[in-house]
């Protein structure tokens, strides 16, 4: 591996002008690509194999008219205090308002509550629902404009107008943008770093053009807009921490007395594989989210891997062929002992060793001082650090799912204030109706039957008449439950009613399946609860077996996974407490606490697990190319911190603005990835790789490098750590280079 990437690098490098063109002509094809795909779908939720799923595909196949694409508004009017909303006032003024909703654009049409009697049982409140043409993401500006401005005149009337539905717009905060935010702290981390403009600049280039080229192949694709965030958000991440890890070793190859090209084909034969390595157990943690069985995970994980794959790619080719046109003097350090642009003579480069290990001898750098203090204090440090984690990790006991909604939206939205509106005048279980479907011969007996039934069952409030298909072999009953969606008493409903279901549908002779808000719930909690242990089993193995073809080592891709567990559990605990028990909430702009999606805690195994391997792999691979050229355990741990703890400090700080970044969104699904991400990096990178990593391998000593002989002939060299390029005799540059050098 090393071999082939050392001669890649140097490829690059010497034909620096092809390798830019091509990736140029790359990013314009995907462009145009994207340019000519057709607008992205809507974004849509199923999971195959479910019983809620199996209920929605039967309705869209026996009820073509009901499965509407266009978008809906529940408009909630209550009549001013002290007047009901039949009053011929108030009456006028409802009548008004869906008459001008009505004739708004993009709009089908308006129900009247007065004809529908939805109307609340004190008379106080009625609804009605809006119609468009267009599906919530096509609904024009003009279009949103139109109903804002209506809703707000029938305010001054002294109607209370509050609306939901994917038909109202989302009031989004002003701010900056997430991504920007998190270039920006990028850009000054990676200044401080290099301490030049140039060799900053040079991974946030190379990582926007594979962020590019990452959501311009996912638009091209035809991919939902939901996809490009974490492809964005890891995409930017990692392509900019990969970047810095060649560059960094390419500084550390030019202060030995390389030649410039041999510099950056070590910088990508060593770091590179590094890179590699570490890339793949980011897209088999992404990619693995297809074994979860919900096709939005899948997309999402898909989309991200193929980000991360470009962002690699780019690091072992791109970025040596920018280091070629980068002038010398904005690659050196400050260091005594500057790059020289020609190769050096045998004579100068034994002066430029005996310096490099006097200036090693001499005032040991930050990380490698705390690589001294944790080898002297391995029991203590490693206790702290276990200790601290798992404090952090006991919020997460009380963990609560849930599904994002209006309910849980911000208590001064209107789409808040109208679920709130209905809950009050009709009822908890109004806003999360369960449905009903009836398949039999004689749909509409059957669906008789099961009403009756239904409506002797403990929590149902009431049951609609079963609704018929022009077939008439498919009936649909809407039962809504006296408790709300979110409370526990309505999971045990649905399961009372499905158990029910069974001698139902031998009584009618029909099939009888439950759906809704909180069936729907049950039955994707069900999936991630069935998946979570395969997932882990693929991610955890796949990885654990590249850990060890890289490693060598048995016991460091143990303790690697350990180490992850502690780091997640620390995140989601962090998680837990801000965003549901609510501490620190107006820190983050968290409106309202409520429980945690669904999705995170396996979306937060699968990406935590890929980025805290990545850490792993660049931290303890420069420790065991230490150890393999010789050097002690410990000596070994301490090398491995002076070449590479300040470059993972770095990246990990990259990496935490970036995500940091995208707590500032509007979005709360992507508020709390930010958070989670974030937080789950300080963790992983600070505690676990930079603390608890160094003091086990100050415990186990050699024991941490065993290996099994019988695996050890089993197990094919992939030589991460470049032994082999000791065996490359270095190759002169050009003398056509040189010339253009000096």
């Amino acid at each position: 591996m090393a071999t082939f990437l050392y001669k890649l690098g140097r490829l690059a490098f010497r034909r620096r002008g092809l390798m830019v063109i091509l990736w140029v002509l790359i990013f314009g094809a995907v462009g145009v690509a994207a340019s000519s795909a057709p607008p992205p779908p809507a974004d849509t939720f199923s999971m195959p194999g479910t019983e809620s799923q199996k209920a929605f595909d039967l309705l869209k196949e026996k009820f073509p008219a009901a499965d509407a694409t266009g978008a809906s508004a529940r408009v909630v009017v209550r009549a001013p205090q002290g007047s009901k909303i039949s009053d011929s006032g108030p009456k006028a003024e409802v009548t008004k308002l869906l008459g001008d909703l009505a004739k708004a654009p993009e709009v089908v049409g308006a129900t009247d509550p007065y004809q529908t009697r939805t109307i609340s049982e004190d008379g106080t409140t009625a609804y009605a629902v809006v119609t468009y043409k267009v599906p919530g993401p096509e609904v024009s500006d003009e279009a949103h404009d139109a109903f804002g401005k209506i809703t707000d005149k029938a305010r001054t009337g002294g109607l209370t107008v509050e609306a939901g539905g994917d038909a109202v717009q989302i009031e989004v905060a002003a701010g900056g943008s997430a991504e920007g935010i998190g270039i920006l702290i990028s850009a000054i981390v990676l200044l401080i770093t290099f301490g030049s403009v140039i060799a900053a600049g040079m991974p946030l280039l190379t990582a926007v053009v594979g962020i590019g080229i990452g959501i311009s192949g996912i638009t091209a694709l035809g991919l939902s807009t939901t996809t490009t965030t974490l492809a964005m958000m890891l995409g930017l991440a990692v392509g900019i921490d990969y970047a810095l890890f060649i560059l960094s070793r390419y500084r550390s190859e030019m202060m030995e007395g390389r030649d410039r090209e041999e510099a950056a084909g070590r910088a990508v034969g060593t770091a590179g594989s590094a890179v590699v390595f570490a890339g793949l157990t980011v897209i088999i943690a992404l990619a693995g989210l297809a074994v979860v069985n919900v096709p939005m995970l899948t997309t999402m994980g898909l989309a991200a891997s193929g980000t991360v794959a470009v962002a690699v790619l780019i690091a072992i080719t791109l970025v040596p062929a920018l280091i070629g046109f980068a002038p010398v003097k904005v690659m050196r350090r400050h260091d005594r002992g500057a790059f020289r642009a020609k190769p050096l003579s045998e004579r100068r480069q034994r002066k430029a060793a005996k310096r490099a290990a006097k200036e090693a001898g001499g005032k040991p750098n930050l990380s490698t001082r705390w690589a001294g203090y944790v080898l002297r204090h391995p029991v203590g440090v490693l206790l702290v650090g276990v200790l601290s984690l798992g404090a952090m990790a006991i919020p997460a006991a009380d963990l609560e799912l849930g599904l994002p909604g209006e309910g849980t939206m911000a208590p001064d939205t209107t789409q808040r204030k109208a679920y709130d509106l209905l809950s009050d005048s009709f009822g908890p279980g109004f806003n999360g109706p369960l449905m009903i479907t009836v398949e039999a011969k004689d749909a509409k007996a059957a669906g008789d039957a099961v009403g009756k039934a239904l409506a002797k069952e403990d929590g149902v409030d009431t049951v609609s008449p079963a609704a018929v298909n022009e077939a008439g072999d498919t009936a649909i009953i809407n039962v809504v439950p006296t408790t709300g969606p979110t409370d526990g008493r309505t999971e045990d409903l649905v399961r009372s009613l499905r158990a029910l279901a069974g001698d139902l549908e031998s009584q009618t002779g029909g099939e009888v399946l439950v759906t809704g808000q909180t069936a729907l719930f049950i039955d994707f909690s069900k999936t991630l609860d069935d998946a979570l242990l395969p997932y882990l089993a693929l991610v955890v193995g796949l990885a654990f077996l590249l850990l060890l073809l890289v490693f060598r080592s048995v016991l460091v891709p143990l303790k690697a996974a350990l180490g992850f567990l502690l780091s997640v559990s620390a995140a989601l605990g962090a998680v837990v407490a801000v965003f549901q028990w609510g501490w620190l909430k107006d820190v983050f702009g968290i409106d309202q606490p409520s429980p945690i999606m669904s999705t995170m805690p396996i979306f937060m195994i699968g990406v935590v697990f890929g980025l805290a391997m990545d850490y792993e792999v660049f931290l303890v691979s420069r420790m065991r190319e230490a150890y393999v050229h010789g050097a002690r355990p410990h000596e070994a741990v301490a090398t491995g911190f002076r070449y590479s703890g300040r470059v993972v400090a770095a990246a990990a700080v990259i990496m935490i603005s970036v995500f940091s970044g995208f707590i500032l969104d509007v979005n709360d699904m992507v508020k709390m990835i930010g958070f989670a991400l974030a937080t789950a990096v300080l963790f992983d990178a600070f505690i676990v790789r930079m603390a608890i990593v160094p003091a086990l391998f100050a415990l186990l000593g050699k024991t941490a490098w065993w290996l099994p002989r019988w695996l050890d002939a089993l197990l094919p060299n992939v030589d991460v750590e470049g032994e082999k390029l000791n065996q490359v005799a270095p190759r002169p540059a050009p003398a056509r280079e040189r010339q253009l050098v000096d």
